[in-house]
């Protein structure tokens, strides 16, 4: 196991402990993902080409059950690319500088 995927378990489980036996679950296995409606959705619309837009993609987030924790994935998991929680990259990276800077 890489220091990745023990980092990655690490951040699902929420443990400050992590068996170095304990596998990685794959992104595709995440417990919210099976109720999202992406997983039901062209993929290329949550990941187009740079500058392309992503209304399709955010209007599938609007009705979407599983919104904040896909949200919560992405800004835990440094996910840059791509729509997920309904934001860009672009907004998540805004989103992550509002947050720290409220922190500080």
């Amino acid at each position: 196991m890489t220091a990745r995927q023990r980092r990655r378990v690490h951040l699902v489980a929420g443990t400050t402990e992590v068996p170095r036996w304990e596998p990685v679950e794959p992104a595709s296995e995440l417990p919210w993902q099976m109720f999202a409606l992406c997983a039901q959705t062209d993929p290329e619309a949550f990941f187009p080409e740079t500058g392309a837009p992503t209304q399709q993609a955010k209007r599938v987030c609007r009705s979407c059950p599983v919104r904040s924790e896909c949200l919560d994935y992405a800004l835990a998991h440094g996910e840059t690319y791509g729509v997920w929680g309904g934001l860009s990259g672009r907004e998540r990276r805004q989103l992550k500088q509002s947050i720290e800077e409220a922190a500080a």
